[in-house]
């Protein structure tokens, strides 16, 4: 590992051991409640006063979930492996119909003017429409909350992908294109041999861009539909008033949504042409 990759990981590292200390020292004892609600005695005794758990509490219940994280105790008490797995599946499944469709009618429309133009309002229109707003005609249409979260993430994703896809194949050099034409080569055959690897990067982008905004969705299409998933586990502890898994599956979120990124990442970089 060189110097200038070392320094930032320690800073970031110096950086993550201050903030999570001064988010320990800053959270109080949990004090237990000295009058009792009716709710309270309901319930069967004192509860510990709600508030934000220290890291120590979140690191505890991480080791705790990720040493049995496929467990399945019921519809309501499945590991967050089992949780990740949902939604993975779940965006994976629409994330690829929506590359199915997107990339190539981004050829198409890349590389013929008279389809942008046709196609273009239709494309403004629909695109800005958050995908959440479908859920309810999706439901009402499938009848099923599998596939209506499924169609969710098509429609969020195709947009990043159409567009990308089309702005990549249409930026392609026309000398490249010409030349082509000169060796005679058909247009199935011009579009893979050439236009393909020349607009890669910016197809890579685009479908980097829609897993990110893929996997941001399926949480909030779960809270909705509910059942499974890690949008439905994070719904469910907060149901539950357990702060401590709330935080613990937001953090599993995030993680699960860099290394997605990351992927993206590595095979836009392997892509692009270096000089």
């Amino acid at each position: 590992m060189t110097n200038t990759q070392l320094k930032p990981m320690i800073l970031s590292i110096s950086l993550l051991i201050l903030l999570l200390g001064i988010w320990e020292l800053s959270i109080p004892k949990q004090q237990m409640a000295t009058e009792l609600t009716e709710y309270e005695m309901l319930m069967g005794g004192a509860q510990p006063k709600a508030g934000v758990p220290p890291p120590s509490e979140i690191f505890s219940k991480a080791v705790a979930e990720l040493s049995d994280p496929f467990y399945d105790a019921g519809p309501n008490d499945k590991g967050i492996g089992i949780q990740i797995g949902y939604s993975l599946y779940r965006v994976l499944s629409g994330y690829g119909l929506a590359a199915l469709v997107a990339i190539p009618f981004g050829f198409l429309i890349g590389m013929s003017p008279l389809m942008y133009r046709a196609l273009d309002p239709y494309i403004q229109v629909l695109r800005p429409i958050s995908p959440l707003a479908w859920m309810p005609l999706a439901l009402f249409i499938i009848q099923d909350s599998e596939q209506s979260a499924i169609f969710v993430i098509f429609i969020c994703s195709i947009w990043p992908m159409l567009i990308n896809t089309a702005f990549g194949v249409a930026g392609v050099r026309k000398d490249w294109i010409n030349v082509a034409k000169t060796h005679e080569l058909s247009v199935w055959k011009t579009a893979y041999f050439v236009i393909l690897p020349a607009a890669a990067p910016t197809i890579l982008t685009g479908m980097r861009i829609s897993i990110g905004i893929a996997w941001l969705v399926i949480v909030a299409a779960e809270m909705l539909v509910g059942g499974t998933g890690i949008g439905y586990y994070v719904w469910n502890e907060w149901n539950n008033l357990d702060l401590t898994s709330v935080i613990f599956s937001i953090l599993v979120i995030g993680v699960v949504g860099m290394l997605l990124d990351s992927v993206f990442g590595i095979l836009q970089k392997r892509v692009t042409y270096q000089e």
